[in-house]
């Protein structure tokens, strides 16, 4: 039965509003999670392939933090949700001849277990590919919906489409129900406050499952993603379309690039579409996920007009209200680390890292963003 009053309230239910309400409950809060659809049945994390493997490349701050999540979160979802979570293993494919170069520079700059990939092992695995490669053995695949669900387990959801927020005598009332705290987990839209300095931007991800028996023990990402099969069941997923409209982008054919790209990987003869699953998934303007205040944007560039041409005044937060966001396609990778970080942040008050703090953007956009007037 939903209360009236809870300790904090989370608006949005795909995997960043999951993730940040489980730590949030651990540390003893009483948490109501909202959404206007239901649990990862809209947006990024209804339609994700939901891959949980490490970033390769040249040792970027980037790949870094993604790895750094990656550890946690495959030990979270084996330690919590085990059924939910397949360690299929995850091969990373060189897009072509000159990418394949690129590999061998990438192996000293990721400390994950892996092994490299060769033609005859490809083969074996019933892949087509003549490059090398990288098998991260402990990677694996998320059921994205189930694992949301179950993440939920014990933890209040209401259905309901947040419009506004009210603050009065230290509550957030969402109509009848008030919290002392919020955290926004909206994914691309955000309507409640002014966060124009986040830069959150919405990329259209697809996703197909489709009906195989080939023998496919196997993850592999190669542009697209394939999925080893589960269950008689192997997914196809990207995130793939910068478009404002991605339904007329893709002309009512989501799919058909995937399953192109998919047929010059593996042997798709068999393969029979049993629902497709389309998303916008969020991201930030440098990639990296926003984890912590919202600025008091309307109070800052009222009173320090001179923010615009580079004054660093005081930063004023908008009284506990929280966010976890911008996980852009990596959703299931960041979102346990990104959730505990929150939690730890809220309840302990430990620092949050600035690589995922979203002050890290705000003065920049003060004095750059083109829709300032100035």
């Amino acid at each position: 039965m939903i209360k009236t009053e809870y300790d904090i309230i989370v608006i949005g239910a795909g995997i960043a509003g999951v993730c940040s309400a489980f730590f949030l409950q651990q540390k003893g809060l009483s948490v109501l999670v909202v959404d206007r659809s239901g649990v990862a049945a809209s947006g990024g994390s209804s339609a994700a392939g939901a891959f949980v493997s490490p970033k390769i490349g040249k040792g970027s701050e980037l790949q870094k933090l993604t790895n750094e999540a990656f550890e946690f979160a495959k030990d979270f979802y084996l330690n919590n949700f085990p059924k939910y979570f397949t360690q299929t293993g995850i091969i990373r494919i060189p897009k072509d001849n000159q990418d394949a170069q690129k590999f061998i520079e990438y192996e000293k700059y990721n400390s994950s277990k892996r092994e490299w990939i060769d033609k005859d092992k490809f083969q074996s695995y019933g892949i087509k590919e003549e490059n090398i490669g990288f098998l991260f053995y402990e990677a694996g695949v998320c059921d994205a919906p189930k694992m949301c669900s179950n993440i939920l387990t014990n933890i209040d959801f209401k259905q309901h489409p947040v419009e506004k927020l009210i603050y009065k005598d230290g509550y957030w009332y969402i109509e009848h129900i008030k919290a002392h705290k919020i955290v926004l987990a909206t994914g691309y839209e955000n309507t409640l406050f002014d966060m124009r300095y986040m830069g959150v931007k919405g990329t259209w991800g697809s996703r197909g499952d489709y009906k195989s028996s080939l023998n496919l023990k196997i993850s592999m990402h190669k542009k697209i993603s394939i999925s080893a099969n589960i269950d008689g069941i192997i997914k196809l997923g990207a995130t793939h379309v910068k478009a404002k409209d991605p339904c007329m982008a893709c002309d009512g054919k989501p799919l058909k690039s995937l399953e192109e790209l998919a047929s010059t990987m593996v042997n798709t003869e068999d393969f029979i579409l049993q629902e497709t699953f389309c998303g916008m998934r969020s991201g930030s303007k440098d990639y990296f996920p926003l984890v912590g205040d919202v600025i008091d944007v309307e109070y800052m560039l009222s009173n320090y007009p001179k923010i615009l041409k580079g004054a660093k005044p005081p930063i004023k937060k908008i009284n506990n209200i929280y966010i976890c966001n911008g996980l852009g396609g990596r959703g299931f990778v960041f979102a346990p680390l990104m959730g505990k970080i929150l939690a730890d942040y809220i309840i302990n008050g430990v620092e949050i890292d600035s690589r995922v703090n979203p002050d890290r953007l705000f003065l920049k956009w003060c004095r750059k963003s083109p829709d300032l007037i100035r």
